[in-house]
């Protein structure tokens, strides 16, 4: 039997919200294929994930950066850099609903907490990055988007992943030219353990658990295969469009929700 080909070997990764859920994946997964992966997250449980990691004998970095700045990411890549030398791969996965209800309960605060947390962090990265890519005239991203861009009781949310898909398309259409690759993989309800952070810390009350109970119930009724998929089915479509097979794809938003288009 062929000993499967190592798709990232040499490459070198960043995976942002690398500390749990389907960014943990991509880190491993990354690791496991031969990449020197950059976990960045502003939480201490990216350790972690970096110990998982070390256990694959595969090089890792661990960069503690708040991405919903501008700073964050500038030196977040100026780490990877100074580590590795080159960026040849971004997923830009921070990013995630914090509240879950009707757009007219939503106060202003928290309108502008959900963009900052679903929207900035990849604005930023894709900014911080783009000097490097290119000048090295190559670079693959991959944007974490959602199909929630057409969902309820998360508005503010959905405007943030519309933006998202609306900057891989323009920023593939832009820098094509400089032999950078921009897709996003639009997310569907995705099976995970309890996150070890909450987005939300506060208690939801019951009637917060029926708005939410209500985009659970709207996730599963609008996919075709009326379920939740995997934190692997996830990974694996990231993958997909990090590696070279995908090297004539871009600009490109991939759903990966059952059928739901988003």
């Amino acid at each position: 039997m062929m000993a499967q080909a190592l798709r990232f070997k040499n490459k070198v990764a960043i995976v942002t919200g690398a500390a749990q859920g389907i960014g943990e994946g991509v880190a491993i997964a990354l690791a496991k294929e031969g990449a020197k992966v950059v976990l960045a997250d502003r939480s201490d449980l990216v350790d972690d994930v970096a110990k998982k990691i070390a256990k694959l004998k595969a090089k890792c970095q661990v960069v503690k950066v708040d991405l919903e700045t501008y700073s964050g990411a500038k030196e977040l890549v100026a780490a990877t850099l100074k580590a590795f030398k080159k960026i040849d791969i971004i997923v830009n996965n921070v990013g995630g609903t914090i509240w879950a209800k009707p757009y007219e309960h939503y106060e202003e605060e928290e309108i502008e907490a959900e963009i900052r947390r679903s929207l900035f962090p990849t604005l930023w990265c894709c900014r911080a990055v783009l000097p490097t890519m290119i000048k090295q005239q190559h670079g693959v991203v991959v944007n974490i988007s959602s199909i929630a861009t057409r969902s309820i009781h998360r508005i503010p949310y959905s405007a943030a992943k519309g933006g998202v898909n609306a900057m891989t398309a323009s920023l593939a259409f832009e820098h094509s030219k400089d032999g950078i690759r921009f897709n996003a993989v639009a997310t569907g309800g995705t099976e995970a353990p309890p996150r070890k952070i909450p987005r939300n810390k506060n208690k939801l009350s019951k009637q917060e658990e029926i708005w939410y109970q209500g985009i659970i119930d709207q996730t599963i009724d609008s996919s075709l295969m009326h379920r939740y998929g995997s934190i692997e089915e996830q990974v694996r479509a990231i993958l997909f469009l990090a590696s070279d097979e995908a090297s004539y794809i871009t600009g490109t938003v991939l759903p990966v929700g059952g059928g739901d288009q988003g």
